[in-house]
């Protein structure tokens, strides 16, 4: 997949067949919109072109921006994108200026000038331009003055779309990892910075590599113990992370939360890897995580801690 981020640099596309929106998650919804994308160019001939923005928009339109939690960075939607196939992924800079063009410049100036699109797939409900003035209708009302195929994405599977990235937000956050990953169609993962701790685990007999999460839009998981898998780079790649291995190399087990045991104050997620003895500090450690075991606890001390940790690592590794 070639991913383009320069607008004024685009190649001339063959036949394009393009469809536009965040596709965040990348999951089981959206792939009925990518399948539907690949057919219609494998039947003219064409190239898939996938538009997407970055940032959000609701971060350029909405004073409410504190609040939003995507399921993937940019990057790691580069990084699903293309191992669905697709022949382009083109990220626009979403800005005020290009969210305030009239509609039927971004049709002319945007679409027609920039793509010189064969076939539009698009939501019913797709909304562009000043005040979100246009929409279907207008992008239909053009097709021939600009030569344009246009296909509608049926309502119901828009619906099943909002519905499943909704449920899978709130299944990360509460740590109902069966549902999420069910709807994803892959482990949901995580990138985080090897940062130094006060190296309680290392006294415990089980070191862990305590995560920093740079990116602060990404949802994390709830509180508790996780069974996963891991990888660990020297460093992210050039795109800000790196490659999805098609096996992942470690096995281990996750903690996030406060530590109660130890009264902590400061959520923290820590990664126990099996097998594992490296000084990994300012290396980065991808997480997909397979299944939520229990919740945190506060024991008594110590050796009941380390006994219910022993009993976690079992429990991973069983369905790891």
């Amino acid at each position: 997949m070639q991913v383009h981020y320069n607008i004024d640099q685009l190649p001339k596309f063959k036949n394009a067949v393009i469809t536009i929106g965040t596709f965040d998650g990348v999951h089981m919804g959206h792939r009925q919109i990518i399948d539907k994308l690949k057919q219609e160019a494998a039947a003219n001939d064409g190239e898939t072109v996938i538009i997407t923005f970055h940032p959000h928009p609701r971060k350029v339109v909405s004073s409410a921006i504190l609040g939003i939690r995507l399921i993937n960075s940019l990057h790691e939607r580069i990084l699903l994108l293309d191992k669905l196939g697709i022949d382009h992924l083109v990220v626009v800079p979403f800005t005020d200026m290009f969210a305030n063009q009239p509609a039927e410049d971004y049709i002319k100036d945007f679409l027609v000038a920039k793509f010189n699109p064969h076939t539009i797939i698009i939501g019913y409900d797709h909304r562009f331009g000043r005040d979100r003035m246009g929409d279907y209708r207008l992008l239909e009302k053009l097709t021939v003055t600009y030569n344009y195929q246009l296909k509608e994405i049926p309502k119901h599977i828009l619906n099943d779309i909002s519905i499943s990235s909704t449920n899978i937000r709130e299944a990360i956050l509460h740590a109902d990892t069966a549902t999420a990953n069910n709807l994803l169609g892959y482990h949901f993962f995580f990138t985080g910075k090897v940062v130094h701790g006060d190296k309680l685990g290392r006294e415990l007999g089980y070191p862990t590599a305590n995560l920093l999460i740079e990116d602060e839009e990404k949802i994390l998981p709830g509180n508790g113990i996780y069974a996963v898998y891991a990888d660990v780079m020297e460093l992210v790649s050039a795109n800000g992370v790196p490659t999805l291995p098609e096996t992942p190399t470690y096995k281990g087990m996750m903690s996030v939360g406060f530590r109660p045991t130890v009264n902590g104050k400061k959520r923290v997620i820590e990664v126990n890897l099996f097998d594992f003895n490296e000084e990994i500090y300012d290396r980065y450690v991808t997480v997909y995580i397979k299944k939520y075991l229990r919740n945190e606890v506060k024991f008594e001390g110590l050796p009941e801690l380390v006994k219910q940790i022993d009993q976690d690592k079992i429990d991973s590794l069983a369905v790891l």
